[in-house]
């Protein structure tokens, strides 16, 4: 069993990952026509990627 600060690290890592899910498969698609927009999204999903990939290293340290 985990403790409560590393559920609520791998619980962030789910939800960042299934906005970026969201963001590259739905988001991006339906802004296609929208080169602002389309910008945001793109501009959003890296954030999110860099956000996963942080929570990553994050959990890889807690757990060694």
């Amino acid at each position: 069993m985990v403790n409560n600060h590393m559920y609520n690290l791998m619980a962030q890592m789910v939800q960042e990952h299934k906005s970026l899910w969201r963001i590259k498969n739905k988001y991006m698609v339906d802004a296609e026509e929208c080169q602002m927009c389309k910008a945001f999204w793109e501009k959003l999903a890296d954030a999110k990627e860099a956000n996963v990939a942080e929570l990553q290293e994050i959990l890889k340290d807690h757990m060694s």
